[in-house]
Formats: C-alpha cells, sequence, structure tokens
C-alpha cells in the first residue's frame, strides 16, 4: 500500500525522444547503484539501452551531463517522498509524536519496498563519490540533503514543544540521526547481504525516539 502511494503518477503521454532519454537514465541509474558512477561506462549504458553513441550525445554532452540530469530528476521525483509519507501521518493524529511514530513506521515499510526493488540511494551514491562531478551536481547533492534535514527538525522541534524530551538531547543531532540512520543502514545492508535491515534501523530509532520523549 505504502509503495503503490509513493509510485502513484498521473498518466503523462512523452515523446520518443524522451523515452530515450528515460531509458537511458534507468538502465544508467540501475547500474550506479549497483556498482558506483565511476564504475559505470557509457558504453555499457549504450549496450543495456540498445541505443547509438551517438543517440546517447544526442541527450547528454557528457557523463557529467547524465549524471546532472539523474541527480535532477531524484531531487523532482523523491525529494518529497519523506514530507509525504509523515504528512499521511499528520492525518492519522493531531498529537506531533504520535504521528511521528507512525509516521516511521510508514517509513520503514517503504523503504523495506524500495530497498527490495533497487537497493541502493542515489544521493548517497554520488556523495561517496562527489570528485567526480561538477558544481552544479555537488549544490543539488547538498539541496537536497539540507531539505530533509530540515524537515526533520521542524518535525523534532515540535515534538518538544508538546512532550518536552524525558533525557537530555541535542533535538538537530536527534533529527540527523533519522537520515544517518537512512543512508549508513544503506551501506551496511549492502554489505552484509540484508536488505531489511535499514527497516530494522529505522524501527529501532522509533523505539528510541518515543523513550527520550515518553521515557521508558
Amino acid at each position: 500500500m505504502v509503495q503503490s502511494l509513493l509510485r502513484e503518477r498521473p498518466q503523462i503521454r512523452v515523446s520518443r525522444g524522451e523515452q530515450t532519454r528515460d531509458r537511458i537514465m534507468d538502465v544508467a541509474e540501475a547500474s550506479v547503484l549497483a556498482k558506483g558512477f565511476a564504475a559505470t561506462s557509457i558504453d555499457e549504458i549504450l549496450f543495456e539501452a540498445g541505443i547509438t553513441k551517438s543517440g546517447f550525445f544526442y541527450h547528454f554532452r557528457d557523463k557529467n551531463d547524465l549524471a546532472l540530469a539523474l541527480i535532477e530528476r531524484f531531487r523532482d521525483r523523491d525529494l518529497g517522498i519523506f514530507d509525504d509519507l509523515f504528512r499521511r501521518a499528520d492525518e492519522l493524529s493531531d498529537d506531533p509524536l504520535h504521528a511521528f511514530l507512525v509516521g516511521l513506521k510508514l517509513l520503514a515499510e517503504a523503504m523495506a519496498d524500495m530497498q527490495a526493488e533497487r537497493p541502493g540511494c542515489l544521493v548517497a551514491t554520488f556523495v561517496y563519490q562527489d570528485q567526480q562531478f561538477d558544481a552544479r551536481v555537488r549544490a543539488i547533492l547538498t539541496e537536497v540533503t539540507e531539505v530533509w534535514r530540515a524537515q526533520f527538525r521542524a518535525r523534532i522541534e515540535a515534538i518538544a514543544l508538546v512532550h518536552p524530551p524525558r533525557v537530555e538531547v541535542d533535538l538537530e543531532a536527534l533529527a540527523d540521526m533519522l537520515l544517518t540512520i537512512v543512508d549508513g543502514s544503506i551501506v551496511i545492508a549492502k554489505a552484509l547481504g540484508r536488505p531489511r535491515l535499514l527497516e530494522d534501523q529505522i524501527l529501532a530509532y522509533r523505539t528510541f525516539v518515543r523513550t527520550v520523549f515518553l521515557g521508558a
């Protein structure tokens, strides 16, 4: 249910050229998530997408231009995922803490679905190899991260106004912890071959947040 909610999009008719561009990006994104940007070659993309080199360069000037298109698409398509989930949780409870706990449960389910379908995170992968890209790509990586941090921080601060923490805690660090858990768990899950690890870690964070604001 969560996965279908996230992936519902209005049907839009696209041209053949747009379809080709999207196919190139889909192939490139899958390869980048599997083995990184540096290890993804244009020749590999050409082969998997079934296009010629001239077809590739019609849509992208070079590999960095492809990286820019990938991260822009991610920003436009996926930047609102966290906010959408937590806004849905807001509709289920007027209490900011309870809504946040529900949102974390929804997030755990959504991340499990996504990791099962296509393990990895494009932002994390790009950040680890940021020297491969120009300033435009790095600026979007920073923008995406700052948006997510601000979303989580606002929710944690709203919770603290209603439920003062039972222990001394840095609210900003508590908010950053969630983003750290998401990206860090993706790396560890891939290293250990445990795709459900991300879901487990988000649920563990959920328990920690409940304890911080409600006590043991």
